[in-house]
Parts: C-alpha cells; structure tokens; sequence
C-alpha cells in the first residue's frame, strides 16, 4: 500500500485508490496549522524580479497635489 507524510507533523499516512481530498496533510488540523504558518509569514516563496517586471515608484507629492 502507498504511504507519504504529512507535511505538517512528518505522521506516514497509507491510501488506497486516488490520494485524499486532505492530500499532502493527516488532518483538517494539519491542514490549518500549515496555513496559519504561511499566514504568518514563516513559510514563503522567495521571489526576486526582474528590473522591468518592477513597478514604476509614483511620483512625489507636490503641494498642488494634496486634496
């Protein structure tokens, strides 16, 4: 039988047939703890761009500018 981990706790889970709806997690509960992690910011995908892929900073305000 196909086993994998779940990536939050490393717990070996076995499946038969097509992989679970929680895959690659154990539980709901791992499921969460993992987002709360992304959303935390402790997970992250780095991601440098390219100079033409960044924006273009806005110009200063000026006093006419301002409402």
């Amino acid at each position: 039988m196909p086993t994998y981990r779940c990536a939050t706790c490393d717990r070996p889970m076995q499946w038969s047939g097509a992989l679970p709806d929680l895959y690659p997690f154990c539980s709901k509960r791992c499921k969460l703890v993992d987002l709360g992690r992304w959303l935390r910011e402790k997970h992250a995908i780095e991601y440098h761009p390219k100079p033409e892929e960044r924006p273009e900073p806005p110009p200063p305000a000026t006093p006419d500018d301002r409402p």
